[in-house]
């Protein structure tokens, strides 16, 4: 993919799912964009340095690959252990487009979105200041319909797919590790 692109989320089945659809931009005026986004997302952490806790909205990218469910799960930045892509609420998006747009930021996974939470779980986040705060984080599965071989934050994190069971091995969010092994009951395209 040359440069970067820009992705618009329009509902495939109304109130049920979305589809992030992404297509070909300018790349000078997408990186303004996408430092503007980093700008508010890190005034947004620090913000939320001085509440109590946090919400924050996953992607659960999955696909089914030879005949078996497999997850998606990609490095945190600092600390590279595995995680969902995940972010905090931005003005304009709902939580399950906001959890589509962070698989594609932080994943490189394009696909269909359910427009409702399947679950939560928590963690602690240390923020920069170096105060922790508890994040509650709402999760959406997002149905991998593409993998770009490029994305925004593929030199900074590692992404791999693992079966359920597998995935839920890897985190180390007891909550999460509880969903990812339920998975495998979610009906075809959620």
């Amino acid at each position: 993919m040359n440069g970067l692109a820009r992705g618009r989320l329009l509902p495939a089945t109304p109130g049920e799912t979305f589809r992030f659809r992404w297509t070909q931009w300018g790349g000078q005026r997408m990186r303004r964009r996408l430092d503007r986004s980093r700008e508010r997302k890190r005034k947004a952490v620090q913000d939320r340095g001085q509440q109590q806790g946090g919400q924050q909205f996953a992607a659960l990218p999955f696909a089914e690959i030879e005949g078996e469910v497999r997850v998606l799960l990609v490095t945190s930045r600092e600390t590279r252990r595995w995680v969902l892509p995940k972010g905090w609420a931005e003005e304009g998006l709902t939580p399950a487009e906001l959890a589509a747009k962070e698989a594609f930021e932080e994943a490189g996974a394009l696909g269909s979105v359910v427009s409702e939470a399947i679950g939560a779980y928590r963690y602690s986040k240390r923020l920069k200041t170096g105060q922790e705060l508890w994040c509650e984080v709402g999760v959406y599965p997002l149905h991998v319909e593409q993998l770009l071989g490029e994305w925004p934050e593929a030199h900074q994190r590692e992404r791999r797919w693992f079966s359920p069971a597998q995935a839920a091995e890897q985190v180390q969010e007891e909550d999460l590790a509880a969903l990812l092994r339920q998975l495998p009951e979610l009906p075809p395209g959620a």
